[in-house]
């Protein structure tokens, strides 16, 4: 008796069984979260429904900033060759979206074929019209770097009113159709301009809840003295600031990104380390590309619920027959009150709301008449979701990360510094000496030698003991020192012999002048008494 019961109740708590995470976000989606959305017209108010190309498409790189920045220039040196369409100059030169990606042949596909083409994820976009189609395209050239990543250059944002009204199309709400589909925004500074504009700074706050995808680049930073880049590192930060409303600092990279010679080189050492964490940073949106995804989705799940609260709240305070146009004026104006009672009654966090202006403009166009009252069972489906389904896909990520060898973008900028003399920090720190035929710490081994001596050898070793009295001298911690000891010891013996108290002095050396351990002793720094040992 009342078995439909039991069985309501244990279809609740086993979760959905995937067999990869796309088959999952997308089973979740259309069956759990997309019947919300549809009930309650989140697709008119936010953003349009999800296809199958939003789950299969690969990491994509999103780069805003003003004209002349640098954007254009960026995509060419990372991929180390023009690509269809491209135009670069002084002046606003693109004036288009370019969607750069993958293709067996170099071609342009413009974009109104591109709107329905169902394995591209633009296929939402015609909804911003001709206007905005007549200004996206899609270049397809064979490329390794878009073997991995696909990246959209954008048009340089302007300054002044004139500008913005002659696009014929919303470029805030584009941009911000993209920022939620993108796995990384790169916004572009020039060093020489770092006037934010009126339409810039409105980009920037489209952004909004998506700060954990931007990343700043302060481009041709080579054109300025270091005195002057601190400066001007300064006031960017200062300019973010006031724009970018997050407690964290948004992670800003300094470089010149493109294949010309330095026009200053003081910096060149710090030019190259920001351009291996940037490169890092891209290089690892292959394998984090599902993780992304699944939040996004989270994110998506958890506006779609509080949407569905806002939109039933006014539907009942609706009048059934007369006064619904001055009703209508009076829960518009109050909808902050409505945002309060909402987030006391359900315990939502006040960052999961939409803007409230916002909201107001678009509730003026719509007819409450046919909005709809809650339904808890869509509401159930969907907290269900969050709390079980989402928990079982986070294991599946680990599992296919686990399983696939480590995806990274490979070729173009990516592969020019990977081997050989000019990689980063090759033939420094430890790295000193790769290429000699001599032991690089046989050039100072005399001057430890004489230190050695004086420690009291026996049978041509000293003891830990007295080795530490000596290595503290260089006022590094505990945990360094012992990673050294580990490294100079290489014949595990808990002492030290002149050839190996010389390599531990050495090392102190590297790490003083700023420089990371390795985590092996390469071969280069055996000394040559004891490469056979390692043999």
């Amino acid at each position: 008796m009342f078995s439909w019961l039991g069985t309501d109740d244990r279809r609740r708590k086993d979760p959905e069984v995937f067999q990869t995470v796309s088959d999952g976000l997308k089973k979740l989606y259309k069956t759990k979260l997309l019947p919300l959305e549809e009930h309650y017209k989140f697709h008119e108010f936010h953003s349009p429904a999800l296809e199958d190309a939003d789950f299969d498409n690969k990491p994509m790189v999103l780069l805003v900033g003003q004209y002349s920045t640098g954007k254009t220039t960026f995509i060419r040196y990372l991929l180390e060759q023009d690509f269809p369409g491209m135009r670069i100059g002084p002046e606003p030169t693109t004036d288009s979206f370019i969607a750069v990606m993958q293709g067996d042949v170099e071609g342009i596909v413009p974009g109104n074929a591109l709107v329905v083409d169902p394995k591209k994820p633009f296929r939402k976009l015609n909804a911003f019209g001709n206007a905005f189609l007549n200004r996206f395209v899609c270049a397809q050239l064979p490329n390794p770097v878009l073997e991995s990543i696909s990246v959209i250059d954008t048009p340089g944002i302007l300054s002044g009113e004139k500008q913005r009204i002659s696009r014929g199309y919303d470029f805030a709400a584009v941009l911000e159709w993209f920022a939620e589909r993108v796995d990384r925004i790169i916004l572009l500074f020039d060093a020489h301009k770092l006037d934010i504009s009126d339409e810039f700074s409105e980009v920037i706050k489209a952004l909004k809840n998506h700060e954990d995808k931007m990343r700043v680049v302060l481009n041709k930073a080579d054109q300025i003295e270091t005195q002057q880049l601190m400066r001007v590192y300064g006031a960017l930060m200062w300019s973010l600031g006031k724009i970018v409303n997050t407690p964290e600092v948004i992670r800003v990279y300094i470089g010149s990104f493109w294949s010309h010679p330095l026009l200053i080189p003081d910096n060149r050492k710090l030019f190259e380390a920001e351009e291996q964490d940037l490169f890092r940073d891209i290089q690892s949106l292959p394998r984090n590309a599902a993780l992304r995804k699944l939040n996004d989705l989270i994110k998506r799940a958890r506006l779609a619920k509080v949407h569905a609260y806002i939109i039933s709240s006014l539907k009942k305070e609706m009048p059934s027959v007369f006064g619904k146009d001055n009703k209508k004026k009076e829960l518009v104006n109050n909808l902050g009150d409505i945002y309060a009672r909402i987030e006391r009654e359900h315990q939502i966090s006040p960052g999961d709301f939409p803007n409230l202006k916002k909201m107001q403009d678009q509730l003026q166009a719509q007819d409450f008449s046919k909005f709809q009252p809650l339904k808890s069972k869509l509401l159930e489906t969907v907290e269900d979701m969050l709390a079980n389904d989402i928990a079982q896909l986070m294991v599946l990520v680990r599992q296919e990360e686990s399983q696939r060898p480590t995806q990274m973008v490979k070729g173009g900028a990516f592969e020019g510094t990977l081997h050989g003399p000019f990689g980063h920090g090759y033939g420094e720190g430890a790295g000193e000496g790769i290429d000699d035929a001599e032991w690089v710490v046989a050039r100072d081994k005399p001057m430890y030698d004489e230190i050695f001596y004086t420690l009291s050898p026996v049978d041509g070793k000293i003891t830990g003991a007295n080795a530490k009295k000596e290595m503290v001298r260089s006022k590094l911690p505990n945990t360094v020192l012992g990673k050294i000891w580990k490294l100079a010891d290489i014949d595990k013996d808990g002492m030290l012999d002149d050839e190996e108290f010389a390599l531990a002095n050495h090392l102190i050396k590297v790490k003083l002048e700023g420089h990371e351990l390795p985590n092996e002793l390469p071969s280069h720094l055996l000394p040559p008494s004891k490469r056979k040992i390692t043999e």
